[in-house]
């Protein structure tokens, strides 16, 4: 009996159970529900066991106690028989034979007494049992019912989160591109692209530049021999009256030694002579 009222007690716990208000203490909803469906499976089982066992204890008190009523009946049928049967003797006048069958009677009448109250007595503990029975199946039936009801909270729960990462790792995707321009990777690699053939625009015109220069680099250094060598054969006196190959004119004397100073109208051309066609 204490183990049946165990039962009935954590029962009576786990029916009067807020599951919105454990889920809202709990750190893991998921974790506490997945261990609330094992308590209360593991609560159902004992419950069922305890029911199975006390229906089946009340069924052979039950049958017990028919078998006593049958009993007494049938006592009771046999102290009328044995009662008629001795007044049948008497009035024939057999009066020793009619006492017998009265004492039959008695002892039929005494079984029967001792029948009825066995039955009275157990009828309480039928009753009670009954009660326990009928409490154990109400019980089982919530149980069964917070069970179902947990195990829907859990299959939402899942979903939810489930759901919820799915969206988180959507939004975290979404975030890593420009959503206001779907060709933003397009453009920065345009840009990129820009910026290469401008490089390279740069470098063709620096390298034009530099060969120009080299060039006109050559073209002074040409003329700057070109007049060394005809200074040089100047300062010679080209006796044969030639500079840089070209014959002496004529009526124009080579320079002599202690010559006179170049006349005004030489010195005026070669100071109006252009800045390139002097040495530097």
């Amino acid at each position: 009996m204490p183990a049946k009222q165990s039962i009935l007690g954590r029962i009576a716990q786990l029916t009067r159970a807020n599951i919105n208000a454990l889920l809202d203490q709990a750190e893991d909803p998921e974790k506490m529900l997945d261990q609330m469906i094992r308590d209360y499976t593991e609560s159902i089982r004992e419950a069922e066991t305890a029911v199975s066992q006390t229906i089946g204890n009340l069924r052979l008190m039950e049958r017990d106690q028919e078998e006593d009523r049958n009993a007494a009946a049938d006592w009771e049928r046999k102290a009328l028989a044995a009662s008629q049967r001795a007044d049948q003797l008497r009035a024939e006048g057999n009066a020793a034979e009619a006492d017998r069958f009265d004492s039959l009677a008695r002892v039929a009448i005494e079984r029967q007494m001792s029948a009825e109250e066995e039955i009275a007595s157990v009828q309480p503990t039928i009753d009670a049992q009954n009660q326990v029975v009928g409490q154990l199946r109400t019980g089982l039936d919530s149980m069964k019912g917070k069970l179902n009801e947990l195990r829907s909270k859990r299959d939402s729960l899942v979903a939810r989160s489930r759901a919820a990462e799915a969206q988180n790792r959507m939004s975290d995707a979404v975030g890593a591109i420009d959503v206001l321009d779907p060709t933003s990777e397009l453009s920065r690699f345009e840009e990129k692209v820009r910026r290469e053939e401008a490089r390279v625009i740069g470098r063709q015109e620096l390298a034009a530049n530099s060969i120009d220069q080299q060039f006109e680099s050559l073209e002074v250094q040409a003329r700057r021999l070109d007049v060394d060598d005809r200074l040089a054969a100047l300062k010679k006196g080209a006796g044969a009256g030639q500079i840089s190959g070209a014959p002496a004119r004529e009526g124009i004397e080579a320079p002599r030694s202690g010559a006179e100073p170049v006349d005004a109208e030489l010195e005026e051309s070669i100071e109006s002579a252009p800045e390139s066609g002097r040495e530097s």
